[in-house]
């Protein structure tokens, strides 16, 4: 609190008095400043070059429809909110900025001149709000088909299909469809031809076994060498975040599986921490140490599916079949103690769904003691391959800065020589109370990210062996009247815990009115669920901030020059997933 303070009266000093409308408190303890429209580009220049320990990562940008919430505290009037999240790793400190917006479709500034990465997340915005960015280099839809009506995280549009009429696609409708679809390079900024040189321009994809799904990718080629990529997503966009704002808070855990569809659990703690927070829950020890434990399992679970796919891709065959199996070991595990596999929806407000199973210690114990064989089998046969080495390094390479500049995270960061981890930098569910290393590497090229995703299933087998060595005694569960269920048992003893377990499942716990994200490290980079309460049963704004979005968004700057054999070593290497890339 003492460094919001601090970091507040330095914006004060810098800037025009009239430009700071208001501070908000936040349950996050994110220091909150309200800033009028005119005065806000030259604050975020400021935050991202002049003050010291800057803030040069846009960590997230997202908007917020303000004209239905009952609860807006003593924050300034507004029609709409633009929110600027940004990180600065030298303070191991955030900051977000809020423009207050007036109209039904009002229109502010763009960051592109400041941030490149503002890009996609403006034309999400002007996609999902309407909300126009004057001076945006090419705002146009992002998720939604070009023909798309409306605006769809809008509070008027319509949350479920049976609030709207039956969806009918008629032949004027696929026509139009079908044109939007055809590529122009004269709309993208693209040179057909020069003087000497005829481009082709070629699709990578949507179906196409290199893109991991339904990713379109257009090649400007002269040869076979990339001159430019124009990424074309939103083929598995299925409005997760209206959803959120659908449903209770309990019912959207299930949801949250869906978004990175390998990383399990690990989907649930970013959405409850953030829930848990703005309740003001305190989870007990014994909760928190196992959602480390399953949230680690998954972790490597995730890297499993990258390696063997990664290896497919550059030629090898044999080691998908044998990640697969060593996932389906971990699988066996979550099943064993959760019910399910690969989206168990098992973690909840205030705690986990049940306690652990007799036998839980034998089982998990059996596989980290089998891994970390297999672990160097994989390190021998893959990652030591000569040409799997000579496809990965010095290939789709990106230095320190540029990963900072355009929101990179997790391993992709790290490859760059940068050391930050959520779970060491800013500890949550107790991971401050385990030993582990961060590994870093120094090229940031796709054999250097090969090379921490490997290193980091070991750590995390270092987390889970402290896991079952250090098992806290207690209550799986908070106590918290908001947080999980009463006891199916103390149901039938009195009818105001019947009554409670009743209204906890139907309606959801009320969470009071107040905001907040809790950044974690998921498998593929930081995963954050920036929540608004508006103190109902249900999320009166869910923004999830993913780490594939802004990691597709570069694939145009480390793919330049490169080559089409390279450019499937790039996507690989990334490790994104598509419903994590669209939501």
């Amino acid at each position: 609190m003492a460094e919001n303070l601090s970091l507040f009266a330095s914006i004060k000093e810098r800037c025009n008095e009239k430009a700071i409308i208001a501070r908000q408190v936040t349950c996050d303890n994110i220091l909150t400043i309200w800033v009028h429209r005119e005065h806000f580009t030259s604050l975020l220049q400021f935050l991202k070059n002049i003050i010291d320990k800057p803030f040069r990562m846009l960590y997230d940008l997202t908007a917020v429809d303000e004209r239905r919430r009952a609860k807006k505290q003593e924050n300034p009037e507004s029609d709409f909110t633009v929110v600027y999240h940004l990180t600065s790793l030298e303070r191991n400190e955030d900051i977000r900025i809020k423009i207050p917006l007036a109209g039904d479709y009002p229109s502010i500034s763009s960051i592109t001149d400041i941030w490149p990465s503002a890009n996609w997340y403006e034309r999400e915005i002007f996609d999902m709000f309407g909300i126009t960015f004057t001076g945006h280099p090419d705002l146009r839809r992002i998720l939604m088909p070009r023909s798309w009506k409306g605006h769809p995280l809008r509070k008027e549009y319509p949350a479920r299909a049976t609030e709207s009429g039956p969806f009918v696609l008629e032949d004027q409708m696929r026509e139009i469809a079908d044109r939007d679809l055809e590529f122009h390079p004269e709309e993208w900024g693209l040179q057909s031809r020069t003087e000497d040189t005829d481009f082709m321009f070629l699709n990578v994809g949507p179906q196409h076994p290199g893109t991991h799904g339904l990713l379109r990718l257009v090649l400007q080629l002269d040869g076979e060498d990339i001159v430019e990529v124009v990424p074309d997503i939103g083929f598995h966009h299925r409005g997760a975040e209206k959803m959120g704002e659908r449903q209770s808070w309990h019912t959207f855990i299930p949801y949250t599986d869906r978004i990175d569809y390998l990383g399990g659990v690990i989907n649930n703690l970013a959405y409850v921490l953030s829930v848990e927070k703005i309740a003001g829950i305190k989870v007990p020890d014994r909760a928190n140490v196992i959602r480390v434990m399953l949230a680690e399992l998954f972790r490597i679970a995730s890297h499993l599916v990258w390696l063997g796919t990664y290896a497919q891709d550059l030629g090898q065959m044999s080691p998908v079949f044998f990640a697969f199996n060593d996932r389906e070991k971990i699988f066996d595990i979550t099943q064993a103690i959760t019910g399910g596999r690969m989206h168990p929806s098992w973690f909840r407000i205030g705690g986990v769904a049940h306690d652990l199973p007799n036998g839980w210690n034998k089982l998990i114990r059996s596989f980290v003691d089998y891994f970390p064989k297999r672990l160097k089998e994989f390190e021998k046969t893959v990652i030591r391959n000569r040409i799997f080495k000579a496809r990965t390094i010095g290939i789709g390479a990106y230095t320190q800065e540029e990963a900072v500049e355009w929101g990179v995270t997790g391993p992709g960061l790290r490859s760059s020589g940068v050391e930050w981890d959520y779970r060491k930098k800013r500890p949550y569910s107790g991971y401050e109370n385990f030993e582990f290393d961060i590994p870093v590497g120094k090229n940031g090229d796709c054999f250097d990210r090969s090379l921490i995703r490997m290193e980091e299933m070991s750590q995390s087998l270092r987390i889970v062996q402290q896991c079952i060595n250090n098992m806290p005694e207690g209550s799986y569960k908070s106590g918290h009247p908001l947080t999980t269920p009463p006891l199916k048992e103390k149901t039938m003893q009195d009818i105001e815990t019947l009554i409670t377990h009743f209204l906890g499942e139907t309606w959801g716990p009320v969470i009071p009115a107040g905001e907040a994200m809790v950044p974690v490290e998921a498998a593929k980079g930081s995963n954050g669920y920036y929540l608004i309460s508006d103190g109902g049963t249900s999320s009166y704004r869910s923004r999830i901030r993913t780490p594939s979005f802004p990691h597709v968004q570069m694939l145009p700057l480390i793919s330049r020059g490169y080559t089409i054999p390279d450019l499937l070593s790039i996507l690989g290497a990334l490790d994104f997933v598509l419903a994590d890339l669209d939501r």
